[in-house]
């Protein structure tokens, strides 16, 4: 990394799609003037399918949005009220709010202190008899324990919803984020791994019958021969022509970005590794389970941090200010006083960096020097 400083970096850099502006317009033009005029879930969809299917290993069904994806995985295991799905207590709305959509009931369980991810533990001590399925999320730069979570679910035979949203290209164990579940969910929007200028997701399965499940709910109850002829009571998660053919084009650099994301996150990790003392926590360098979705520390002093890296043109974000418990759209449905100490921890606590793939060296550097300055500062870095 060289040794220019740059300010006003922005968090959500305006720039993403600036290389893939003419294929965009191309697949826009390609798409709205082909004879067959079919505009949803057509040939560059089945196209992307496959493509998908051929890296995971798993069937894909693209559809509209991560949220969607994980709603329509609950719907097709029946999930529905009087049931029970465990979820971190941690994380994005989701999480939760797909669950009660089905009539269902979430129970929030404790993360990792570091990692963030629903802890295994945690999980197997909030069991009921009412319990139906565990949902771990993969949360910023780590993947959750899912061979804990496989072993779990198969021990109480409970279906295991694996929300891969943010962890596209993470692998565990030699498996791609996704495809430790009964299902998986990944999202494309736009700042994710593999976002594009739109919204958009996909549901991974290696079972026949919940993949066709999902097929059929994802436009509203049909079976995709017979039109007008519905099965079942379904949803509007179909996948744009134009998204496709525009995600089969980035698909080919995805290796690249996410190995410059990871590259990134590495750099700032090794310069983060003695700040401890300055109530700064790092994720660690490499390792298994890995993903490069966002690059977040924990900081005691967080607003403080912040501010000093504005004043230093860095741009931050907090995601998740609330515990899921803590949110007044779920507080009726979670245990009254749950313990979830880490969880408001994590919450009280995280600050997550510019990450992405054309960042330059320059700006890495400079955020880097600035998150550094703000620790070694009496003033401003003691907790």
């Amino acid at each position: 990394m060289t040794a220019t400083a740059t300010q006003d970096i922005p968090f959500f850099p305006p720039d993403l799609f600036d290389d893939d502006r003419d294929t965009l317009l191309r697949v826009l033009y390609e798409t709205g003037t082909d004879p067959s005029q079919k505009f949803i879930l057509g040939a560059r969809t089945a196209e992307l399918e496959r493509a998908l299917a051929e890296r995971t290993g798993t069937d894909t069904v693209a559809c509209s949005s991560g949220t969607s994806a994980l709603t329509l995985v609950l719907t097709a295991l029946g999930i529905g009220p009087g049931d029970e799905v465990v979820v971190p207590a941690f994380g994005c709305a989701p999480l939760a709010s797909t669950v009660i959509a089905r009539g269902a009931r979430p129970v929030f369980v404790d993360v990792h202190p570091t990692a963030l991810t629903m802890d295994p533990a945690a999980a197997e001590a909030a069991l009921t008899e009412r319990t139906r399925a565990l949902m771990p999320a993969h949360v910023f730069s780590t993947m959750a324990d899912m061979p804990a979570f496989r072993a779990l679910a198969d021990r109480h035979g409970l279906r295991l919803v694996e929300d891969s949203a943010l962890a596209q290209g993470g692998t565990l164990a030699g498996r791609p984020a996704g495809t430790w579940g009964d299902a998986g969910v990944y999202s494309f929007v736009q700042v994710k791994t593999f976002g594009m200028p739109g919204e958009g997701g996909a549901v991974l399965t290696s079972d026949p019958s919940l993949a066709s499940a999902v097929r059929m709910l994802r436009n509203h109850g049909q079976d995709g021969v017979h039109r007008f002829l519905h099965h079942r009571i379904g949803h509007n998660s179909r996948f744009d022509e134009v998204m496709a053919a525009f995600q089969l084009h980035r698909l080919g650099g995805l290796d690249q970005r996410l190995e410059r994301r990871a590259r990134i996150s590495a750099y700032y990790s090794a310069r983060f590794a003695d700040l401890a003392d300055a109530g700064i926590t790092a994720p660690p360098v490499g390792g298994d389970g890995r993903c490069h979705y966002v690059y977040t520390l924990l900081a005691e002093r967080r607003d403080a941090l912040r501010a000093h890296l504005a004043a230093h043109g860095v741009a931050t974000h907090v995601y998740y200010p609330r515990t899921l418990p803590a949110q007044p759209a779920f507080a009726p449905h979670a245990a009254p006083g749950g313990p979830w100490p880490r969880a408001a921890s994590a919450a009280r606590r995280t600050i997550s960096l510019p990450l992405y793939p054309h960042l330059s060296d320059a700006r890495v550097e400079h955020i880097a020097d600035a998150v550094c300055a703000f620790a070694r500062s009496p003033q401003e870095g003691n907790p």
